[in-house]
């Protein structure tokens, strides 16, 4: 890799997402809907008419058209509803939807669904990303987005309904458009994101990346930004909000599963990842996603 893009592509391929559709309609009358209290990750196109988001904690009503999303990355407290005041929406009732209706000229067609990110690596990079991103129909920066987002509309029109399968796709590729472009153009993200935008620093993730087997030390990757041991790990926690060691655990497990799907063995993947030791490679690899690494390869097959 030999640039900050190639870095973000690299981040983007590191996430590993799981998307799926919780529903697909429309609201009319008074309403408000929330996905709050179940600890998921969500978003919502609209797909018809607009509405309105309210966060709490945030005074500024969020209007949404059509042609816009909203994706939350926590589980905030929030409605949505047809109504432009806070207060209105919490007084409006949750309604069951209707199915979608081109033809209807009143309430609002939604696309609503979860996001599942796993632990590790996919949780560091989502960590250092904004609650939520709004995609507002008319960037210019987002053309690919734009055009997925046609696609997206185009299959809610289909009849007699659309594909829920192909809907969770175009909604997963959505989503990384949009994160593609958040990690390129928003300079005040943190976490990896903002070593990639460091050239020094920049030049350390390829090299963890490109040798993941090697003796990796606070000296070694100081060396590699030209940084003293000390200003170098200042620096890096300042940027990043993690330890260096931390940010190499984390790499070095979303090789190791990388290299499970290959279907190596566990002392091959244990080598690769710079452990002597099976067992100091195992309880790692559980410290970091939960599961043993012979569980983990066999579920892969």
């Amino acid at each position: 890799m030999n640039s900050s893009s190639a870095l973000v592509d690299w981040l983007l391929d590191s996430l590993e997402l799981d998307t799926s559709l919780f529903h697909v309609g429309r609201y009319c009358g008074d309403w408000h809907a929330s996905t709050h209290g179940l600890a998921s990750a969500s978003f919502h196109l609209i797909v018809q008419g607009q509405c309105w988001l309210h966060i709490e904690g945030d005074t500024t009503p969020h209007r949404l058209d059509n042609g816009d999303a909203v994706f939350l990355l926590r589980d905030l407290e929030y409605r949505l509803s047809g109504e432009p005041t806070a207060a209105g929406a919490q007084e409006c009732p949750r309604v069951p939807m209707e199915p979608l209706d081109s033809a209807a000229h009143d309430g609002v067609g939604l696309v609503c669904g979860f996001f599942h990110f796993q632990s590790g690596l996919s949780a560091m990079i989502v960590d250092s990303l904004p609650a939520w991103i709004i995609l507002r129909a008319g960037d210019p920066s987002l053309t690919a987005a734009r055009n997925l987002f046609e696609l997206i509309l185009q299959e809610c029109e289909r009849v007699p309904a659309p594909s829920s399968a192909l809907l969770e796709r175009l909604c997963h590729l959505l989503f990384l458009y949009v994160l593609r472009q958040q990690v390129l153009d928003n300079r005040e993200l943190g976490g990896l994101a903002a070593l990639a935008r460091q050239p020094a620093f920049a030049n350390l993730l390829e090299q963890l990346i490109a040798h993941p087997a090697d003796a990796w030390t606070l000296e070694s990757m100081a060396a590699c930004t030209g940084l003293s041991r000390s200003a170098f790990f200042k620096r890096f926690n300042e940027l990043c909000g993690q330890s260096p060691g931390q940010v190499l655990l984390m790499m070095r497990m979303r090789h190791a599963c990388q290299l499970f799907k290959q279907d190596q063995t566990v002392a091959d993947v244990s080598l690769a990842v710079g452990y002597q030791s099976v067992a100091a490679f195992t309880r790692a690899f559980h410290r970091v996603t939960g599961q043993q690494p012979g569980a983990y390869r066999k579920a892969q097959a």
